[in-house]
């Protein structure tokens, strides 16, 4: 029998056993709503009243449509809508949706499950500069290739449908339809069954703190659907706890269970949730964790990790089994942050809380998770940030050296390896990608790329000048563009060459000292998944046994009672007394030298790792 992987909504179009569709649309602005239903090419478009069902829900079945019927929502003053459900919009955000029929897509891999939280190694991508053809299709290509390397799970950007044809993804407006720029609903599918295949989980980023500036008709028919009371960065903030926020919260709600269902996404990232404003108890967060949890149940490894800039650590609790309650981890910006000043000596913007004793910040965010735990930032002004997390387990936090807003939000979109020694980056890289931690990359790092990866986006007229203008205005501060024409060369996000010079140059792989690094990084996630994922599950924090000016010896007891240690110096200068930890040597950064292998001197930007078996653990 072949499965079907279809999630039924209260709102959208849904194709029903009968060969019906029902419409469904939340419209409490409005007092009444028509569905323009045409054929798959356009044609015969009319329009059929919706039935007010009561607290702002208008409702149609109609034989008239079918799957690949188009569709919109027509409102009494003659704007013509899409559904903010809809499944898959071929003509971009603006145009009719096209009601899709998600049974029928015929999976090859229904039986996969997942993995276990503590086997993820992230490798984020963008699908549309992943490629030269940018598309789902062309990503299953490169999946092998990743498998090989040592990832074990895919995070795509987010893709729910922005305007144009080129952008990250957070400008999204109908967060229910995969962007038609990359391919259709089931080329997605094809993709996340691709990786299945080959034992890759596949992660997708979702945005629910806001929506794009162009595309968004919610105002026009749904205006409680955000709220004055709170602000974002991005005007009025959506409406999470007001009089009028149930239908609001299960939009989002229903959007994580249908990528997790319908798509067979094996986790989902939830960005920037410090941005999510949020007075009811249970909280949003709360309320979608707890669900999920309860719809999933113990059948599949389902994950869910947070973007978190206030470092809230009680969303990342276990029971007193270990086991994961609400959310598995949190992208660690501390760890990133104190990296990056670490390797590049900057301190302006936010690493200035990092510039500042950066070895010791290292080293709690290697033992402790968040390095802000409560503490005040200088950066804001003092201000109190975050919450205890020394707690938590080390797999409660996904660490990294570089991802797309790292990068991105840079003027120039530099990544590491331009503004970064190589000896210390290698150090770094080496550190990162065996601490129990779960790792992230992002594409092209794993060869020390050294292309760009900008800020790029599609729009056009007014928007596209106040988008460009609006990105120069964001650097005016520094220095270093203090002067207009210093700014003018910041890359135009409109223009077409700005998101081609963001795809990474995948022959670089081949010449050196590329193909050294490649090598090195294949190495390290091969050594990982040996040697540590097999004892991380029930692992520990770390601690700290040794330190001395910028070198360090931190250990952890892994789930099996053996003892995982790092030997590190993250300075230029040698360092003496570094005794050799107890067991194995497993990997060492292409500089981790000791002047005397059973102890002494530890060279500088020096990364060794042991492991002691012991007696039960071998």
């Amino acid at each position: 029998m072949t499965a079907r992987f279809v999630h039924s909504m209260p709102f959208g179009a849904e194709v029903r056993p009968d060969g019906t569709v029902r419409f469904r649309l939340w419209a409490p602005s409005v007092p009444s709503v028509a569905v323009e239903v045409a054929g798959p090419d356009g044609s015969g478009a009319e329009a059929l009243p919706m039935s007010a069902v009561g607290d702002g829900w208008f409702e149609l079945a109609t034989p008239r449509a079918g799957a690949g019927s188009l569709y919109r929502f027509a409102l009494p003053d003659g704007l013509k809508v899409p559904d903010p459900a809809s499944r898959f919009q071929p003509d971009d955000v603006n145009g009719p949706g096209r009601v899709i029929d998600p049974g029928a897509y015929t999976w090859r891999h229904p039986e996969w499950r997942g993995r276990p939280w503590h086997e993820t190694v992230l490798y984020e991508l963008h699908v549309g500069t992943f490629t030269p053809e940018g598309t789902f299709r062309a990503a299953i290509d490169r999946l092998d290739e990743l498998a090989d390397l040592g990832v074990t799970a895919v995070e795509l950007m987010p893709l729910a449908d922005f305007a144009g044809t080129r952008n990250w993804g957070y400008d999204g407006v109908l967060p229910f339809a995969p962007d038609s720029s990359y391919g259709t609903p089931d080329d997605l599918k094809a993709l996340v069954d691709a990786a299945h295949g080959r034992g890759l989980m596949v992660f997708l980023d979702v945005v629910y703190n806001h929506f794009g500036p162009e595309g968004n008709y919610l105002h026009a028919y749904a205006g409680r659907f955000f709220t004055e009371r709170h602000h974002t960065p991005w005007g009025a903030a959506i409406n999470f706890d007001g009089a009028d926020a149930r239908p609001v919260r299960d939009f989002f709600i229903h959007n994580t269970l249908y990528w997790l269902n319908e798509y067979r996404f094996d986790g989902l990232r939830f960005d920037a949730v410090h941005a999510i404003i949020d007075d009811s108890r249970p909280d949003f967060l709360t309320e979608l964790a707890d669900t999920v949890r309860a719809a999933t149940g113990d059948d599949r490894h389902v994950h869910l990790v947070l973007e978190n800039d206030a470092n809230i650590a009680r969303y990342l609790e276990r029971d007193g089994q270990g086991r994961t309650v609400r959310y598995d981890a949190q992208w660690n910006d501390d760890y990133h942050h104190v990296a990056h000043a670490l390797v590049t000596g900057e301190s302006g913007g936010y690493y200035r809380d990092f510039a500042d004793r950066p070895v010791d910040k290292l080293l709690r965010a290697l033992t402790e998770g968040f390095v802000f735990q409560g503490d005040p930032s200088p950066y804001r002004d003092g201000e109190a940030r975050g919450e205890p997390s020394a707690h938590l387990p080390p797999t409660a936090f996904v660490n990294f050296l570089q991802n797309h807003d790292q990068i991105g939000n840079r003027a120039f979109g530099e990544r590491l390896t331009v503004l970064a020694d190589p000896r210390r980056l290698r150090t770094l890289a080496t550190i990162t990608l065996l601490a129990p931690a779960v790792p992230m990359l992002f594409m092209g790092e794993e060869w020390g790329d050294r292309r760009p990866f900008n800020f790029f986006c599609d729009f056009d007229g007014d928007l596209a000048d106040a988008v460009r203008e609006g990105r120069r205005r964001e650097f005016a501060a520094f220095p270093e563009f203090a002067d207009e024409s210093a700014r003018a060369r910041i890359p135009d996000p409109n223009a077409p060459a700005t998101f081609e010079g963001s795809r990474p140059d995948r022959d670089a792989r081949r010449r050196e000292p590329h193909a050294q690094w490649l090598d090195l990084t294949r190495t390290l996630l091969r050594t990982r998944a040996a040697e540590l994922v097999p004892r991380l599950a029930g692992a520990g924090g770390g601690r700290v046994e040794w330190h001395r000016d910028a070198a360090f010896r931190v250990a952890w007891t892994l789930g099996d009672g053996s003892v995982l240690t790092l030997l590190a110096n993250t300075g230029d200068d040698s360092v003496a007394g570094a005794d050799r930890p107890p067991g194995d040597l497993l990997a060492r950064s292409d500089n981790g030298t000791m002047e005397n292998p059973d102890g002494g001197t530890l060279a500088g930007w020096t990364a060794l790792w042991f492991l002691d078996r012991g007696q039960g653990a071998r």
